[in-house]
């Protein structure tokens, strides 16, 4: 089956993708499979606290739709933007080779405009696992625009555990009853955001565990399973800014996969998942059913006397069950005066180095701990500083000011000014200031960065286009003489870690994808002020396109740029952006072909 087709005859879709695939390629690979998606964005009201409230959904559905593709297939996304504002999305985890002009944030691309439609286009590369896709402007992704992006193995690379019995989704996370603009203008204003209202799962609220905590009449999550059967579940933070521990009373967590990489599998009762994170877990249904099991999620390194009514339930149902979930919900852990215990956690997860993934050779065999390091930056946050009178975050003392024209863009027409290539590889002693400064990172250079956490609370880094290999963390400053504790051998391969308070967390990258290429903290609140970078990959050889995909047809235009982009007719009038007419077209002619060869054999 050739992805989830949306086309309301999805068995021509699939022809047509057969016999038309090489006709409209554009910068996607002709041999493989196309999947074909259409993203109408708009708000719908939902109460998933039990008040009714505003949040962001993909063609009426909260959360939106899970992609499900295999390694090496096209992707095509027809995006609407029927929203208040501009729009874009971005796709967590998937490593855009050659091809951040699909990136889905502002140093790449201007943002869809209110009416309009764009069409992402982008090739799974040599890439499995689990991933999410959420709007990536203005706090959006507060409002939900969430879904997952879920890429199989091909039939011919062997997944190193049995066939599950099914697969689950599972998105977890913070949630406020203020809208995504409220949250903005408090963050303008100079305020935290505060404690949020609750944690939902798959867009619901709480199961109804305590009377006092949890108000009646709340629509819960509930997962359906067999007895004796395993399920992968693939769990995703898809929150503001709360690290979650997420755990199933009575059963195992089994690792199996994060971000891409297959682990070293092991038992947990209970795993911190924090801000952006993604997870799967082989749970093997093995309890009697005497009643239905409770799934939590509750806050992490909190005060918890407080913050008892942030915590997501939703029910585990065995179809054999005989009766409802009840009683206390299964303990978080008991680390209040134990703070290395989620590092030790963390430290646990390890690639599976005996498994392929992607491809026939197996993970463990790019020795990245004897690849010698060509670059090292250390990037250090703190809590909010003021800068000209507004309260903002840093990276080394910077706070990342975004500027009207997408940094790809500028470069792409030599616009001057708009950018700057100086920022320090280590924090320099001056007061904190706004800039625009990216790193210069070196075309197959081996990067080292080292995220250093001065802020109170965990802060969850992720990298746009790239896994990274985490090779150490530990509290404290990070020094030289902390390459020495570094996992130089199968430290987890991922694109989103969690530095905590007080500590640093080291990361290794191979930086083989030209393009701009986000670095940012998960949490909203602290991204929207400033706390995240570009790094700039330049192969200064080439000059045909061989190492970078061209600038698509259909690319948008705005700051210095804007005088470029032609009118799109607004999509009441039935318009849409250039490149999916031409899909559209092409689409007809195809049919017309196909139509002709089944109806006149």
């Amino acid at each position: 089956m050739l992805g989830r087709w949306r086309s309301s005859a999805g068995w021509v879709a699939v022809a047509v993708a057969v016999v038309c695939a090489a006709t409209l390629v554009g910068p996607c690979s002709a041999g493989d499979p196309f999947a074909y998606f259409d993203f109408d964005v708009s708000y719908i009201t939902a109460s998933p606290l039990g008040v009714p409230q505003q949040v962001i959904a993909i063609s009426k559905q909260f959360p939106g739709p899970v992609m499900n593709v295999t390694t090496n297939w096209n992707v095509v996304v027809n995006v609407l933007n029927s929203l208040d504002e501009p729009l874009l999305l971005t796709w967590d985890g998937i490593q855009h080779r050659k091809n951040c002009w699909q990136d889905g944030v502002l140093g790449t691309n201007c943002p869809i405009p209110q009416g309009w439609n764009w069409t992402y286009q982008f090739q799974v590369k040599d890439q499995i696992g689990s991933f999410f896709y959420f709007p990536s402007l203005g706090l959006q992704r507060a409002a939900g625009g969430f879904g997952g992006i879920t890429v199989n193995n091909r039939e011919v690379i062997a997944v190193p555990f049995g066939n599950p019995d099914g697969d689950i989704t599972l998105f977890t996370g913070d949630w406020y009853i203020k809208s995504h603009k409220d949250l903005r203008k408090a963050l303008d204003e100079g305020k935290d955001l505060g404690m949020p209202d609750g944690v939902l799962m798959n867009g619901k609220g709480p199961y109804r565990y305590n009377t006092t905590l949890v108000p009646d009449g709340i629509d819960y999550e509930t997962i359906n399973v067999e007895p004796g059967k395993t399920y992968r579940f693939r769990v995703h933070n898809v929150g503001i800014s709360t690290s979650l521990n997420f755990r199933i009373q009575n059963h195992n967590l089994l690792l199996a996969e994060t971000e891409g990489t297959y682990t070293v599998q092991q038992n947990y009762t209970n795993l911190d998942i924090h801000v952006g994170q993604s997870y799967s877990f082989l749970i093997t249904m093995d309890q009697n059913a005497s009643s239905d099991y409770y799934i939590v999620a509750s806050a992490r390194f909190v005060n918890e006397s407080l913050w008892t009514r942030v915590t997501g339930v939703a029910i585990l149902h065995y179809s054999n069950s005989k009766g409802k979930a009840a009683g206390p919900l299964p303990d978080p852990p008991n680390d209040f005066y134990d703070k290395t215990f989620s590092m030790n956690q963390a430290r646990s997860i390890r690639t599976n180095v005996s498994a392929g993934a992607a491809r026939p050779n197996p993970q463990g065999s790019f020795r990245y701990g004897s690849i010698n390091v060509t670059q090292v930056y250390v990037l250090r946050n703190m809590p909010p500083v003021i800068i000209n009178g507004k309260r903002r975050t840093v990276l080394s003392g910077i706070s990342y000011s975004p500027p009207a024209t997408p940094l790809r863009l500028a470069d792409e027409f030599d616009k001057q000014g708009v950018y700057t290539l100086d920022f320090p590889t280590r924090p320099l002693d001056r007061p904190p200031r706004l800039g625009t400064s990216v790193i210069n990172g070196t075309y197959r250079g081996f990067m080292e960065i080292i995220f250093q956490n001065n802020d109170t609370t965990v802060q969850t880094y992720h990298m746009d286009g790239y896994a990274f290999f985490v090779v150490g963390m530990d509290y404290g400053e990070w020094t030289e003489n902390s390459r020495g504790t570094y996992n130089k051998w199968d430290g987890v391969s991922r694109c989103t870690t969690q530095v905590f308070p007080g500590a640093w967390t080291a990361v290794l990258v191979s930086l083989d994808s030209v393009g701009f290429w986000n670095v940012r903290v998960e949490n909203l609140d602290t991204w929207y002020l400033g706390q995240e970078v570009y790094v700039r990959v330049v192969n200064p050889e080439d000059n045909s396109n061989k190492t970078e995909l061209p600038m698509p047809d259909n690319v948008l235009y705005c700051g210095l740029l804007k005088d470029k982009q032609k009118q799109q007719t607004p999509h009441g009038s039935q318009g849409s952006s250039s490149f999916t007419t031409y899909v559209g077209a092409m689409l007809l002619t195809c049919m017309m072909i196909f139509a002709s060869i089944v109806i006149f054999p």
